[in-house]
């Protein structure tokens, strides 16, 4: 590739919503059924948007408060923040509001937030309530996000759609404002 167009992807939410088998999808198309938290790892793909060669670095992030104080130092250089919850636990979405909106915001004011809905798979034979399409997408308008997709690693339901959404998105918020794109810790 020529001209090759560095990004930044993070992914952040609650700990088991499904960032990482997300991650492991796209990255390598490979779905891991053992659930290991993660602390922090990253990977870098190359993807082509809009005739733009892309490497795009995958940052998966641990969700468990007990890496809120190193979770901000992944932030540094974010091109595009995915927020991801799980559409069969409803207290995941809840905690988008409650946690992870006002950290992105606060560290990454100017990156593009991408909402992800993930498990979809699993809605329908959920004997617990679940959150709707609806719901999810008035959470994404309530925090500002680009956009709300729902996706499934398990069946490989929209993954790719996430990533190339992301790259756009990443690509698009640095044309519009080049000089304030990139996340910074204070």
């Amino acid at each position: 590739m020529t001209n090759v167009v560095a990004r930044k992807l993070v992914i952040v939410g609650d700990g088991s919503v499904g960032k990482t088998c997300l991650l492991l999808r796209y990255a390598k198309g490979e779905f891991q059924t053992a659930y290991i938290p993660t602390v922090f790892d990253s990977t870098i793909v190359d993807i082509t948007i809009d005739d733009v060669d892309i490497e795009l670095s995958l940052w998966d992030t641990a969700g468990q408060e007990d890496y809120d104080r190193l979770r901000p130092l992944s932030y540094t250089d974010t091109s595009v923040v995915l927020i991801a919850f799980s559409v069969v636990r409803p207290d995941t979405l809840k905690n988008v509001h409650l946690k992870w909106k006002d950290e992105v915001q606060h560290f990454c004011p100017s990156a593009p937030i991408l909402l992800i809905g993930t498990k979809s798979d699993l809605r329908e034979s959920s004997t617990e309530p679940t959150v709707s399409p609806e719901e999810a997408k008035a959470a994404a308008a309530a925090i500002g996000a680009a956009s709300y997709i729902e996706c499934s690693a398990l069946s490989d339901v929209n993954v790719n759609t996430v990533f190339q959404t992301a790259a756009r998105a990443a690509l698009e918020g640095v044309e519009r404002a080049p000089s304030k794109r990139k996340c910074s810790l204070l």
